[in-house]
């Protein structure tokens, strides 16, 4: 009985998750590559920034060391 109850539970919650998900406004194929090329360009940014952040600490660090 209770196996049935919870097949049950999981049957209803998918089914509320694909009425939800028709309710999404999906983003159009030319959004979706301008954002996806915002976050490759974002992302190269911040690592570099990252990069010769910790390029820059290691040099100064090392000037104080000796």
């Amino acid at each position: 009985m209770a196996i049935s109850n919870k097949l049950t539970g999981f049957k209803s919650f998918f089914d509320e998750v694909k009425v939800e998900l028709k309710k999404c406004a999906w983003p159009t194929k030319p959004e979706l590559m301008e954002s996806t090329v915002v976050v490759i360009v974002a992302s190269f940014l911040l690592g570099a920034f990252v990069g010769l952040s910790d390029f820059g600490l290691a040099m100064f660090l090392r000037t104080i060391i000796r």
